[in-house]
């Protein structure tokens, strides 16, 4: 899951972060309005956290331009406890939850996940290419009902690839999956870390695509 936080405050920003890349999860952190817009412009993220506290212009304002653009991911709230109820009985702001500060990491994930799960562009929950299962609620992979232990490079690889079972994955997609907004990615990255799956996940089980990428089976070894 990829996360984009709006906001100029360093401890916010920089803290939400560095904690959400701890979670597991892909996070960028821009500091105003248009480096917001130019970023969803430039790359696919699957939630917004946002501060309405903007330098460049109000945050909420740039959510109901995003909302009318057709932007319609899901959006996190970030602000003071005061102004919750306001903004929850206020006029529709285009958000789809709201949390107090000040409050502490926990929260944050707990909040982005739910709003993942009620998202209706959010895949299955539970992906699978034959006996590979993928469970994203619980962030764990199993063949045959055995679990496999897998980074959080691999995790990201092998759900991109097991979200389109049997189909060509580009190199493209994987890496978009698997790394930050504007990450430095050394050239052979994607290709270390397929090596790696396929040692712990079997070797048969993911296809190389010429000119493409990469390709999970559903029945290896046909």
């Amino acid at each position: 899951m990829r996360i984009l936080i709006v906001g100029d405050d360093p401890q916010l920003g920089l803290g939400l972060q560095t904690g959400l890349r701890r979670e597991g999860l892909a996070a960028d952190w821009v500091k105003d309005g248009d480096a917001a817009e130019h970023a969803l412009r430039m790359d696919r993220f699957d939630l917004l956290v946002l501060d309405p506290g903007l330098p460049d212009r109000d945050g909420l304002a740039l959510l109901r331009k995003l909302r009318d653009e057709g932007v319609g991911i899901p959006v996190l709230i970030l602000t003071a406890r005061e102004a919750v109820s306001d903004l929850m009985a206020g006029p529709d702001t285009g958000a789809d939850d709201y949390l107090a500060k000040p409050f502490n990491l926990d929260e944050v994930s707990g909040r982005i996940r739910a709003l993942a799960r009620k998202s209706r562009t959010q895949p299955a929950p539970l992906l699978r290419a034959g006996d590979l299962k993928l469970d994203r609620i619980r962030r764990r992979v199993t063949i045959k009902n055995r679990q496999v232990s897998l980074s959080r490079k691999e995790y990201a690889l092998l759900e991109a690839l097991i979200d389109s079972p049997d189909q060509a994955v580009s190199r493209a997609r994987l890496q978009a999956n698997a790394y930050d907004w504007k990450a430095e990615i050394e050239s052979n990255a994607i290709e270390v870390h397929i090596h790696n799956l396929r040692r712990k996940i079997g070797r048969d089980r993911i296809l190389t695509v010429r000119g493409i990428g990469y390709q999970v089976v559903s029945k290896p070894g046909d």
